[in-house]
């Protein structure tokens, strides 16, 4: 008892103690346990007669380090598992957290690497079942925790295991005891669908129901943290139980009855379920069931606005509704069941959303990413049933770019605020879907942004020619707003391939970019060129450059030029540049003066480099320019030394 007393002291420093040297004693004390397979019955002593949660840890993780980096005899191994089952039944109610985490750890661990060694280690599902159908709370939830963790570790590679054994053992798992395992998780969400129910219950339920449903089916290694689910191979033997109309209303259900973060775990469930395999299903009536039920849910939800207020579930529904195009063609979605009251309420939520850019920035991406897909296969859709998109894509590219500019005044307001402008990533990833959104419509959208881009160029020319007035911020707003609209005629530039008829609307794309060199002779005369220290200038500037590396990816080159004759000609008329060499000029003139002016500010400086790069690898004629703008800087450094 003496020398337990000990050990649970030096058990208590290693995990509590604030003093290194402390811990790394005790550590260096107790790694015998880990090391020594001879200490392993000294690890079921300390967890029989110790009462210490540290002493009891102590054992179980070493127990775990043992059977992951140790060659167990089998018999040893049935042993332990066996073990661990009737200690987490006798004394599972009264262990700390932690404690039982790390011998459910051990038992999955165990199970794992017996798998194919003996059948004793295939029953743990019905082992669980035994814990579940005692008559106490705590019982129940360590069966649920392990299956859970069985799952987990059945479904990522374990240290010491090859990929390929990792492989023949998740395989095995899911063709002999995922399915059972996800019946489960289904039967218990449906016990546990009332009020009084235990919300630990519900949420190792809905947990297991996830983790089933993300299980890597065909081995692909798949990441989860990706944005794109992918399509998931679900097993036909699935079929039944999927194709079951209580099956996906049981996660619609737990959404409307439960809060984060069981709510967004069910619509977390939906996507898996939207995300399933075409051949799945018995045929195309019931693929069509299945969506149609989809699609009523979706729309419930909007008409109810149940739990998005949420920022969990809001996201979460964003993603959902991204995943419904992405497996789905836009002729099922348009014969599905009130498909008019569907998309109207889709439209005005995305307009919702794009109006609250501070609220729902993250989530904004996934809603465009649909619009975008929805548009791409209207030239696909043969079928009499209208899509209805003519009436409401012109509006959600409207809101993206009206709420863009409120952001800029909002921003000035409140400088506590994040600017979107900031954040380059998510930037990225909602011009990536707008060239879809804006060339559906392109005439109406083009004069739009015309009508909001001329006033603000003309009042920001006239600023030019005043005194630089710090504590005016009204060049601030105009520079904010130019370098959203500068970024959103870049991105359409740059999508000039991602329709068919983008041919016939370079001349749109012609008054479009022609304003935008017409405020590039602006930004770097009169008091302009003295604000090269203000945030607002630098990211105009920076769109800009962004902007002339779309524009020459697509329109600068000798091919480019014979095959765009309508966007020169509008160029000529507009800007003076009647060729893409009075274009590179132009570039050229602007990286040598931003690289003059922008000595403090590195975002500027790398993309005036990446630029000069780009130019320098293209074309052999833009090469002289290349040879040009060195020599500029160069003499431009030299007078200043």
């Amino acid at each position: 008892m003496e020398s337990l007393s000990r050990l649970e002291v030096l058990c208590e420093r290693l995990y509590n103690s604030q003093d290194p040297s402390e811990r790394a004693h005790a550590e260096t004390t107790l790694q015998c346990f880990s090391l020594n397979t001879e200490y392993i019955s000294q690890c079921q002593l300390i967890l029989e007669n110790s009462t210490s949660p540290y002493a009891q840890l102590l054992a179980s993780s070493s127990l775990v380090k043992q059977v992951t980096e140790r060659t167990l005899s089998l018999q040893l191994r049935v042993d332990i598992r066996n073990y661990v089952l009737q200690y987490l039944a006798a004394k599972g109610q009264g262990l700390q957290a932690f404690v039982t985490s790390s011998l459910i750890l051990l038992l999955s661990r165990i199970t794992k690497l017996g798998w194919n060694d003996d059948d004793r280690f295939r029953d743990v599902a019905k082992e669980a079942m035994k814990f579940m159908a005692q008559a106490t709370v705590e019982h129940f939830y360590i069966g649920l925790k392990i299956l859970n963790q069985l799952v987990a570790e059945m479904n990522q590679a374990s240290p010491g295991l090859s990929l390929t054994h990792h492989r023949k053992i998740s395989c095995s798992f899911r063709d002999l005891a995922l399915f059972q395992t996800f019946q489960i998780s289904l039967t218990s969400l449906s016990q546990l669908k009332s009020d009084a129910a235990d919300e630990r219950l519900r949420e190792q339920a809905i947990s297991l129901a996830l983790k089933c449903l993300s299980f890597d089916f065909v081995g692909s290694s798949m990441d989860e943290s990706s944005e794109d689910v992918g399509t998931i191979q679900i097993p036909s033997s699935w079929r039944p139980l999927l194709e079951d109309p209580s099956t996906m209303q049981m996660f619609f259900d737990y959404y409307a009855c439960t809060k984060p973060p069981l709510s967004n775990e069910a619509l977390e469930c939906l996507v898996r379920l939207a995300s399933v395999r075409r051949s799945l299903f018995s045929g195309e009536s019931e693929r069509l069931k299945f969506l149609s039920q989809m699609m009523r849910g979706t729309r419930e939800i909007l008409q109810t606005q149940q739990g998005l207020s949420e920022h969990e579930n809001y996201h979460e529904y964003c993603r959902l509704l991204g995943r419904l195009k992405t497996n789905y063609q836009l002729s099922e979605l348009v014969t599905a069941e009130n498909y008019a009251d569907w998309i109207r309420l889709v439209a005005e939520f995305t307009i919702k959303s794009l109006q609250s850019w501070q609220w729902a920035s993250g989530s904004v991406y996934y809603l465009l990413s649909l619009w975008a897909r929805l548009i791409t296969s209207v030239p696909y859709l043969k079928n009499d049933s209208p899509s209805l998109l003519d009436g409401y894509v012109p509006q959600i590219t409207e809101a993206f770019i009206t709420s863009r500019f409120d952001s800029v005044q909002a921003l000035l307001q409140d400088n506590s605020g994040e600017d979107p402008l900031d954040k380059a990533e998510l930037l990225e990833d909602q011009l990536e879907s707008l060239p879809y959104l804006c060339r559906f419509q392109y005439e109406k959208t083009s004069s739009y942004m015309i009508s909001l881009l001329d006033p603000i160029l003309q009042a920001y020319t006239e600023a030019a020619r005043l005194p630089v007035n710090p504590e005016n911020t009204s060049v601030q707003f105009m520079e904010g707003q130019l370098t959203w609209l500068v970024h959103v005629i870049g991105a359409i530039i740059r999508g000039k391939h991602s329709t068919s008829s983008a041919e016939l609307q370079e001349a749109i794309d012609g008054e479009l970019t022609a304003r935008v060199f017409q405020l590039v002779q602006v930004t770097d005369t009169g008091s302009h060129i003295q604000r090269c220290s203000e945030r607002s200038k630098q990211r105009l500037d920076f769109a800009i450059l962004s902007f002339f590396q779309n524009f020459r990816r697509v329109y600068v080159g000798d091919q480019a030029i014979h095959s765009s004759k309508q966007l020169y000609t509008r160029l000529m008329e507009l800007a003076g540049l009647q060729d893409h060499m009075m274009v590179l000029n132009v570039i050229v003139s602007k990286i040598a003066t931003d690289l003059k002016c922008y000595t403090r500010c590195e975002e500027v400086i790398d993309q005036a480099l990446n630029l000069f790069q780009e130019l320098a690898t293209g074309y052999a004629v833009i090469s002289l320019f290349c040879i040009f703008i060195v020599l500029h800087f160069h003499v431009f450094i030299l007078q200043n030394e």
